[in-house]
Formats: structure tokens, sequence, C-alpha cells
């Protein structure tokens, strides 16, 4: 199975589509949104293309392959327009290698883990920066933001299966991270 991860879309109908035609270039089965859908929020600027309602239309007709969490600039006036549920603070994911986190990452996140096993993976948005790294045996990815990335960083989006997480650009594709999955014994 295939997932396809994207955060912290800040209500950018125009990045929010070119995140869904990477998705159906994909061939993934899933599409998991980490939080910060339809809201650019108080500290960000508003970002290019900023329609949230528009937006919520275009994600409308992928729900049934959406898993979504809420981020800290989710409401519960968003989810009247949405037609799958924005409202949990995470979501758990169960692959056959591995358990799978999600999250936003402004009530979880790297430094304040929630349970987890080694082995398992915490995917968190939030910081709009990209990882995909291993740490004690947690996998920590973050797809960076499709909207507003920061550090001089690109608009992302991941890609997990079996073998390998990614994070890859919107614009042309291209590999900016990439790392193994590990599998339980």
């Amino acid at each position: 199975m295939k997932l396809f991860i994207a955060s912290d879309l800040h209500g950018s109908l125009s990045a929010t589509q070119a995140m869904l035609n990477r998705f159906e270039q994909s061939g993934a089965h899933y599409l998991i949104l980490l939080g910060d859908l339809l809201n650019h929020g108080p500290r960000n600027a508003i970002p290019e293309g900023y329609d949230p309602a528009a937006l919520a239309e275009t994600l409308n007709p992928y729900a049934d392959k959406i898993i979504a969490v809420r981020g800290n600039c989710d409401s519960e006036v968003d989810q009247m327009l949405l037609q799958f549920p924005i409202t949990a603070t995470y979501a758990q994911v169960l692959m056959p290698q591995m358990r799978l986190f999600l999250t936003h990452g402004h009530v979880y996140a790297p430094d304040k883990l929630p349970p987890l096993q080694a082995g398992d993976a915490l995917l968190y948005g939030h910081t709009h920066i990209p990882v995909a790294e291993y740490r004690d045996d947690i996998l920590l990815f973050n797809p960076g933001s499709t909207t507003i990335p920061r550090n001089n960083g690109r608009a992302s989006y991941g890609l997990i299966t079996a073998t390998e997480c990614q994070v890859r650009a919107i614009d042309n594709d291209e590999l900016l991270l990439s790392c193994p999955v590990h599998h339980r014994l």
C-alpha cells in the first residue's frame, strides 16, 4: 500500500490543486492530511490562491480516500465545509510493517512523543519543514508544507510505501529526502 502525505495547505486552492495532481499521478491508495487545511492562521501571510471554501469543494470528492487530523488553525466551522472528519487531534494507521501515528505537530511532536514502540512512526506537519529520519528507532516524518514552506524550502508532499518514505517537491516531483522503512522483527 502506498500513502500520500500532505500538510499545511492553509487555504491555498492553487497549491492544493497542484498537490492533488501529484496525488493522482502517484497511484497512492490514501491521502493523509496532517492539518491546517482551510485557514492561513494569524502567524502566516495570506497565501497565493487563498480560497478556503473552494479548497473544501476541491477536497470533498476525495473524501473516501482522505484520513485527516486537526491542525492548530483548523476549527469546528471548517468541519462544516468538509465531507470527511478533521476534528481529531490524532489518528493511527496500521500497516503490516509499522504503526503510523498521525498528528499535526502542535500537541504531539518529536520533542513530545505519544506512546510509541520501536518501529512505529510519527507523521506530523506544523513546522513546514520536511523531515525523514529515525530517532531511537522511531520514524519521524514531516512532508513539509504544500503552501508555505519554511527555511528556504520548497512546497512538498510525502509518500510512504512498505519499503521507503520520501519527501518530494510539488513543482517538479524531485526527491528531496528519503529513508528506508524499517520492519519489525
